[in-house]
C-alpha cells in the first residue's frame, strides 16, 4: 500500500455498504470526502491502470465477487442555499448526503417538492443516475443542474436537468458518454408554497381512508413513509433494493391484446402506451414468497427480491433470469431489472 494514499482501504469488505448484504471484498476503498479528493483519488487509478467504481448508498447494486481495482463511497456533504425568493429556494447538496435525511431537513424548513420521495434509499449523488421517482414525482421536477467530475478530461462539469436525458428510471448517467462522470453534488429547486401532488392513487386511498381531503406537505411525506414500510421490507432485517424490477412499457396494441387474454391484467396510460405492474406479472405466475436456498421473492411484494442471508449475487442474478424468462415466455414481456451489476 505504501504507492498507494494513506486513505485507501485494502481488502475491506462491503458487507454492510450494499442494502442485499452480500459479502464481498474491495481491493481497495476510497471513503471520498470532496471534490478535490476524488479528482485526485482518480488520478491515482489511472496512473495504476486500476478499474475503477462508484459504490454510493448501496442501496440500488447487486455484487457477485471481489471487486478488482478502486472503488469509490462519495461521503460528499453539505446543503447550501444558493438563493432563495417569496417562492423559492434553490439548494445545492452534496452527492453523499442520505435522500431521506434531505427529505426531512426540506419538510423541517417548510419546503415542498420532495415529500413524495421520503424513504427512498441511497444518497443523493445516485439520485439523478435513476432520476428517483415514487408516487407521481419524479426527482427531474425539482432539479435544476448536475455537478460532476469528467473522468476523461479530469474537468468538473456542470449540466442542466433538460440536457440529462431524464426519462423513467433513465438518465444520461447510465448511457456510454454518461458512465465516465462521477456526481458530486446537484441543485434542486424547492417551493416555499404548499404545493402537494397527491393524484398517485396510493396516495389518494390513504388520505380517502383517513378522511383528509388536502393533506399538509408533512402528511403527504408521512403517507409515503408509511405505504412504503407497508410494502417493502426493511434491508437491515431483511436484505434487498427495494423494486429490483423496472414497470414494462408496452404499446397499446399490445395492452389490448395482453388484456383479452389476461381480464385482471394491471397497468396504466403512459404516453402513446401502457406502463405494466410488473410484480401483477410476477405475482400471475407464482414467484410471490418463492424462494431458492439464501435468496428469493418477499412474501407480500413481488418486486422486490430478498437475501435471507449467506448467499451471493450469483444467486440473486440466476432467479431474476429465472423469473425474466418465465414472464417472457407467458406474457411476451420483457423485465428489466433496476439494480446495478457492480464489477
Amino acid at each position: 500500500m505504501s504507492d498507494y494514499p494513506e486513505h485507501w482501504q485494502e481488502n475491506a469488505d462491503l458487507l454492510r455498504l450494499n442494502t442485499f448484504g452480500f459479502s464481498v471484498e474491495a481491493e481497495y476503498l476510497s471513503v471520498v470526502h470532496s471534490a478535490s479528493q476524488l479528482q485526485q483519488d482518480i488520478t491515482v487509478a489511472q496512473k495504476r491502470n486500476l478499474a475503477w467504481r462508484v459504490l454510493g448508498g448501496g442501496s440500488n447494486v447487486v455484487l457477485c465477487q471481489n471487486l478488482p481495482g478502486l472503488t469509490l463511497l462519495i461521503d460528499i456533504k453539505g446543503v447550501e442555499v444558493l438563493s432563495e425568493n417569496e417562492s423559492d429556494v434553490t439548494l445545492s447538496v452534496g452527492a453523499g448526503e442520505n435522500w431521506h435525511s434531505l427529505v426531512c431537513f426540506s419538510l423541517s424548513q417548510g419546503w415542498s417538492g420532495l415529500e413524495n420521495l421520503a424513504l427512498i434509499p441511497g444518497t443523493v449523488g445516485a439520485a439523478p443516475v435513476q432520476n428517483i421517482g415514487a408516487y407521481g414525482v419524479e426527482l427531474k421536477d425539482v432539479l435544476l443542474r448536475v455537478q460532476y467530475l469528467d473522468t476523461v478530461t479530469g474537468a468538473f462539469c456542470t449540466r442542466a436537468a433538460a440536457d440529462c436525458h431524464f426519462s423513467y428510471r433513465h438518465s444520461i448517467f447510465k448511457e456510454s458518454i454518461g458512465k465516465s462522470w462521477i456526481i458530486v453534488s446537484v441543485e434542486l429547486c424547492l417551493s416555499k408554497q404548499a404545493v402537494t401532488q397527491i393524484k398517485y392513487k396510493a396516495l389518494r386511498d390513504y388520505f380517502d381512508q383517513k378522511g383528509v381531503e388536502q393533506p399538509t406537505v408533512q402528511q403527504v411525506a408521512e403517507a409515503v413513509v408509511a405505504i412504503r414500510q407497508s410494502k417493502l421490507p426493511d434491508p437491515a432485517v431483511l436484505g434487498n433494493a427495494g423494486s429490483f424490477f423496472k414497470n414494462p412499457w408496452i404499446t397499446a396494441e399490445q395492452f389490448d391484446l395482453l388484456r383479452h387474454d389476461y381480464p385482471g391484467l394491471v397497468g396504466f396510460i403512459d404516453g402513446p402506451g401502457y406502463k405494466l405492474a410488473a410484480a401483477w406479472l410476477i405475482d400471475q405466475l407464482g414467484f410471490k414468497g418463492w424462494r431458492e436456498g439464501a435468496v428469493g421473492v418477499h412474501k407480500d411484494q413481488a418486486l422486490v427480491l430478498v437475501h435471507h442471508g449467506g448467499g451471493n449475487g450469483e444467486q440473486l442474478l440466476a432467479l431474476a433470469q429465472r423469473i425474466q424468462l418465465a414472464v417472457k415466455q407467458h406474457y411476451g414481456v420483457v423485465l428489466e431489472q433496476e439494480p446495478v451489476v457492480l464489477q
